[in-house]
């Protein structure tokens, strides 16, 4: 057992200061997952890439873990400790990052064939890292703030994902100006970057551990790890119900992000360039890149003040003025850039990012309420029905303002499943293996992610068959109704599987539904 001898992990500031340079990794990882998503109309027209190829691009970037890499990362996780995984695992991520970047740029051959393959090939390394690097995240989060705002921290780090999800898919296209290996190479250096603050967290991490030695017993986290481990998770049916509907929830959200951007320009109208007008682009240091990218860092932080700011107050009366006047700020900030927003709201990557953009709001906020409140079943019924009304929006109907709904509600339930189910993890497996499960749940995720990446491209192209060659040539648009309305049915599965969990949990007594540290 511990004693009560302080350590790293109960400074306030080393806890925050650990969770910044830890989320660095996940934002440049997300950013690399994601930038592709503004750039498949470039990558057709610059490439010659077809939806198919595209989403085969996009879908192989699993393949590595849809046959047990994460597992062997779990494992090496558990085995070997969060900093040699973490180098390791973000390492090749880098790794696949400058091979996919190299491939862009022509440095393998500019024919066709040769740069599709060794994208896919650079890619397959990056994904061999990425989930990895996001289980390494999660379980040091797990170990610095178990106890403390854990779900907060959660939510946070993923918020920090999805600002690199958003960040990557509405700035490429500025970054591309009309040609698509700069923006693969930037995307490829953030990594390379993130990967040097990870390495600047290890020597925390290495102090924590010689602190923690000999406050632990012997037998607390050290085991070993067994392969009975995953029988008992495969057999806890807690576990299975929250590992499935990880699943078919990413699978109807991720997937989807990658041809949001064509869908608008190609079902409801937007462009993929913003008109030529000087408040279409924010100017910063010359750049419109950085400019444009501030805004979404300022709406990033506006997210952390709502969820932060009031938590840390004690009166109600100071708490209730304190959200005014950041509301109040908000609001200024948001008529300031009116202009701004009503142009990018014409333009498929910008609108897009409304998916993410949801997150970086909602995803701290929501993560405080888990902490504070609990419910967190009842979060993901709820997250499951918002991405059914979001789909059946942006796939049956042609209205704008559905269009917009849609994408706002598919960026709450983006926020609210995430920041209710990772913490829920931590509840039901012993934080000694942790790695493990989670690696189990995103070995299984990948599956749907890989599936439904590849299927959306190729259902699209057989779905628009007949008129392949007039959208091609430019005369004609995609159909994307049947390819975005199959989504539709994840979401009915994962309503069912939450709405399990939750029984599960009153029978076994994990406490999904209560704060954060209560025990039920």
């Amino acid at each position: 057992m511990e004693t009560n001898v302080k350590t790293l992990r109960d400074s306030i500031a080393l806890r925050w200061i650990v969770l910044v340079l830890l989320s660095a990794l996940m934002f440049a990882t997300y950013w690399f997952q994601d930038f592709f998503s503004g750039l498949k109309g470039l990558m057709e027209s610059e490439l010659g890439f077809t939806s198919e190829e595209f989403g085969r691009l996009i879908g192989l970037t699993t393949i590595a873990n849809m046959f047990g890499m994460i597992i062997v990362g779990g494992i090496v996780l558990d085995k070997w400790g969060i900093r040699l995984a973490g180098l390791v695992f973000g390492g090749l991520a880098a790794v696949g990052g400058g091979i996919t970047a190299m491939s862009a740029a022509g440095v393998f051959g500019h024919d066709h064939g040769t740069m599709l393959t060794m994208m896919i090939i650079g890619r397959i390394m990056f994904g061999s890292g990425l989930e990895i690097t996001c289980v390494v995240a999660t379980r040091t989060i797990v170990k610095w703030f178990k106890g403390y705002e854990m779900a907060l921290a959660m939510a946070i780090n993923i918020g920090f994902g999805r600002l690199g999800s958003a960040l990557g898919i509405a700035v490429s296209p500025d970054i591309a100006n009309g040609h698509v290996s700069p923006a693969v190479t930037f995307a490829a250096t953030l990594i390379a970057l993130a990967l040097i603050l990870f390495l600047i967290y290890t020597f925390f991490d290495k102090k924590l551990d010689r602190q923690r030695a000999g406050m632990v017993s012997e037998n607390a986290d050290e085991e070993e790890f067994k392969f009975a481990d995953l029988v008992k998770l495969a057999t806890n049916p807690s576990f299975i119900y929250i590992a499935l509907l990880c699943v078919s929830f990413y699978a109807a959200v991720f997937p989807f992000i990658q041809y949001a951007p064509d869908m608008l320009v190609n079902k409801f109208g937007f462009s993929y360039v913003l008109p030529d007008d000087p408040a279409s682009n924010i100017i910063l240091f010359g750049s419109k890149a950085i400019g444009n990218s501030s805004i979404f860092l300022a709406l990033f932080i506006f997210g952390l003040a709502f969820s932060m700011v009031p938590s840390n107050i004690k009166t109600r009366a100071n708490k209730n003025i304190s959200m005014v006047i950041i509301f109040a700020v908000f609001v200024l900030f948001i008529f300031l850039l009116k202009d701004t927003f009503r142009l990018w709201f014409s333009n498929g990557p910008k609108t897009a990012s409304l998916i993410p953009l949801g997150t970086i709001l909602f995803t701290p906020i929501f993560g405080n309420y888990v902490d504070k409140k609990g419910r967190g079943a009842s979060l993901m019924i709820l997250g499951s029905l918002l991405l059914i009304f979001a789909h059946i929006a942006l796939s049956l109907f042609s209205a704008k303002i559905l269009a917009y709904l849609g994408l706002f509600s598919l960026g709450i339930a983006f926020s609210l499943v995430p920041a209710a189910m990772w913490p829920s993890v931590a509840k039901i497996v012993p934080e000694n293996r942790l790695g493990t499960a989670y690696a189990s749940m995103f070995t299984v995720q990948n599956w749907g992610l890989g599936l439904f990446f590849w299927g959306i491209g190729a259902v699209l192209d057989l779905a628009n068959k007949p008129d392949l060659e007039a959208i091609r040539a430019g005369r004609m648009n995609y159909n994307y109704t049947i390819p975005i309305f199959i989504l539709v049915f994840c979401g009915i599965i994962a309503i069912f599987l939450a709405y399990k969990l939750k029984q599960a949990d009153k029978k076994q007594g994990y406490g999904l539904e209560l704060p954060s540290g209560q025990k039920p």
